[in-house]
């Protein structure tokens, strides 16, 4: 007997027969004498209403009652999933993130997992029940309920299966598997049948929609089996491993476009210590990711810092960047949002010199201009302008020939 999580996505519960179709998958799984764990997102598009409706109320609402807004989303999914399983005579228990024993630290809207309590389901386990948890919520120690973000569902999944100690953790999403790139982009984007984990984590961390990042790294922490599938073909899947099996002689696995980017300049700062621990330390407290750092040679003992964060967060990066540069005595602050980020991923570039330099040579011959540049062991990304996204993203699939994975 096998113990198996899996996730399924707000378009895999989008209406009444995408639902009971879940609940036929989960019953076919079950019946193969495997304990069932399912996480369930909110229906699709609901998380959004749900905003747009706060924000017609107020503005700018408190970040405790949207956490409790936003929570009941996944609610409705667990309940109709668990209706739909007992219309099938298959027993079923739903609960919430808080009544399963989801601890999380106290950030309203981005929280991080602290702690599960496993003992509620595994008692339901123990009665042969399959056990359906809301995903993407948990509460605090002072039972504040709490959200944990976009694609919050995939880190309550990944953490389930760590402490539950699952065989294996199916992540159901609308796509078959991981791609070479984004396929509505590049129509000849390879499935690829596995990746590692660290080339996983780059790509979500990257933009890549199919898993979330906090997932991936949990999964690579507690050396969680895992496996990403569609909900509406029945197809092998991609799975996320230690060590690249298959395709381990590439060089490049896959490309990663991020549209949610924008940059910041602070121009004529003193060239003198604590100058950026001022600057990055309050974008710190704000909770504000910073990603892309590039700071000029000194000239004069001034330099500029130019910097990338989320467009999401822009006006309040901004805000408090204005008020730290009249600090420091920054002559301008500058900003741009019309920008994307497009990076290559791939393992075998620890060994495989000049792919940084095949990549700025495909761009350049598409005539895409590279704004800012990043690179690791396993990956290299460029800033450019948001309207070339699909043209750099077809050049470089096509640069290194990532149709021809399967071939």
């Amino acid at each position: 007997m096998a113990l198996i999580v899996q996730k399924y996505g707000g378009s895999s519960v989008g209406n009444v027969e995408r639902i009971k179709r879940v609940a036929k998958n989960i019953s076919n799984t079950r019946s193969q004498g495997n304990q069932m764990v399912v996480v369930v997102s909110a229906v699709a598009d609901t998380t959004d209403e749900l905003i747009s409706l706060a924000k017609q109320i107020n503005p700018k609402p408190s970040s405790r009652e949207m956490d409790m807004l936003l929570a009941t989303g996944e609610q409705v999914s667990i309940a109709l999933l668990a209706m739909a399983l007992e219309a099938i005579n298959v027993p079923v228990i739903s609960f919430t993130g808080p009544q399963v024993g989801i601890i999380t630290d106290n950030v309203h809207t981005k929280a991080r997992i602290k702690q599960i309590n496993t003992e509620k389901i595994e008692g339901e386990l123990a009665k042969d029940k399959v056990v359906i948890v809301a995903g993407f919520q948990g509460k605090t120690i002072d039972d504040e309920i709490t959200t944990l973000g976009r694609g919050g569902s995939d880190t309550t999944a990944v953490a389930l299966a760590a402490a539950l100690k699952a065989d294996l953790c199916e992540i159901y999403t609308d796509v078959e598997g991981v791609f070479t790139t984004d396929p509505r982009i590049v129509p000849k984007a390879s499935k690829l049948d596995r990746i590692t984990y660290d080339e996983m984590l780059e790509l979500a961390t990257l933009g890549a929609k199919v898993l979330h990042p906090r997932s991936v790294e949990l999964a690579k922490l507690y050396d969680v089996k895992l496996c990403v599938r569609s909900s509406f073909v029945n197809k092998e899947g991609t799975f996320v491993v230690k060590n690249q099996l298959i395709e381990k002689d590439l060089v490049v696995t896959g490309l990663a476009y991020d549209l949610n980017v924008a940059k910041i300049g602070v121009f004529d700062v003193p060239d003198e210590p604590g100058i950026a621990s001022k600057i990055f330390d309050g974008l710190a407290v704000a909770n504000i990711n910073v990603d892309m750092i590039v700071q000029s040679a000194m000239r004069n003992n001034i330099n500029d810092i130019a910097f990338t964060v989320p467009k999401d967060d822009l006006d309040k990066a901004l805000q408090i960047v204005e008020e730290i540069g009249k600090e420091i005595g920054a002559s301008e602050i500058t900003h741009a949002d019309d920008l994307a980020k497009v990076s290559i991923v791939g393992a075998g570039m620890i060994s495989s010199p000049g792919v940084a330099a095949k990549m700025f040579h495909i761009l350049a011959e598409n005539n895409i201009n590279i704004e800012m540049i990043s690179t690791s062991e396993i990956k290299v990304s460029c800033i450019i302008k948001s309207n070339e996204v699909e043209k750099a993203i077809q050049a470089l699939h096509d640069g290194f020939e990532l149709d021809k994975i399967n071939s």
